[in-house]
């Protein structure tokens, strides 16, 4: 289901006592089973030197058995939601729970905040989904149905992830695209790589734009001359971002707390 990174120091986990701030960590990958968590593990390890647990979700795609709609977004829910019981074994902060997500991953990181709005006749519902502190989606893709007529290399897996276009499963799109489930309710930020080659700009844009119109606490970072991958590199020269997007998601306190404990260090 995923990699846990707590209080293990074979894995770089935050030391200390107390209970630690958890980032949900989403990649992407075009919703592709070709793809995996593995080029994730730098970003959840220098999450974790910052004082984080990182949950690393892992979940069926396209091309595995059960991927796609609605298997994929049902499984980073529950994925989620397992932080209850990981927190009878590990010192976590449940009311300090973010996701952080990466392209495929962004979409994905944006409707776990999003679900809550779900309908209850929807197969992607659940009665009580775990409270989030915030989102944030590097790169991510917020518009489902945009995206799959937009040209980039990922825009073609839309129709695999939900069987069919837009106009053949309007109902899917309604339920799993984060632009059609506003207002989330919960702080959102979009770190966007001017330089992208394969999500435009105008998802973050449009989606930003749309959030703080329904009344979120919804904002974009364009990053000049960053592109699809510097988002998620800790040695990338637009990382400092990253990690205070992330940082300033959580409480005044705990991040007081995560200064003392885990300081930042140069790069």
């Amino acid at each position: 289901m995923g990699r846990i990174r707590c209080n293990m120091p074979s894995c770089g986990c935050p030391q200390g006592k107390g209970r630690h701030p958890v980032a949900v960590v989403v990649h992407g990958g075009c919703w592709l089973n070709q793809y995996s968590l593995q080029y994730m593990t730098h970003l959840s390890e220098a999450l974790t030197k910052r004082g984080f647990a990182t949950w690393t979700l892992e979940f069926r795609r396209v091309g595995d058995a059960g991927g796609g709609w609605p298997g994929t977004l049902q499984d980073v829910a529950l994925g989620t939601d397992f932080l209850r019981q990981l927190a009878k074994t590990y010192p976590l902060d449940l009311g300090e729970v973010l996701v952080i997500g990466h392209s495929a991953g962004g979409h994905l990181a944006l409707w776990l905040a999003a679900r809550t709005q779900l309908p209850v006749s929807s197969l992607l519902y659940t009665p009580d989904p775990l409270p989030l502190k915030g989102v944030v989606a590097l790169a991510g893709i917020a518009d489902l149905a945009t995206y799959s007529s937009e040209a980039g290399s990922c825009n073609a897996a839309v129709e695999k992830l939900m069987g069919g276009l837009p106009a053949a499963h309007p109902e899917r799109y309604a339920q799993a695209s984060p632009a059609e489930l506003l207002p989330v309710g919960v702080p959102q930020r979009l770190l966007q790589g001017a330089a992208d080659p394969i999500v435009p700009v105008r998802q973050a844009t449009a989606y930003t734009a749309a959030a703080t119109a329904a009344g979120d606490d919804a904002r974009m970072v364009l990053i000049p001359e960053a592109g699809h991958f510097d988002l998620v590199a800790p040695f990338s020269p637009v990382w400092s971002q990253v990690e205070a997007a992330c940082l300033s998601l959580l409480s005044g306190k705990k991040q007081r707390q995560l200064a003392k404990k885990h300081p930042a260090t140069s790069r």
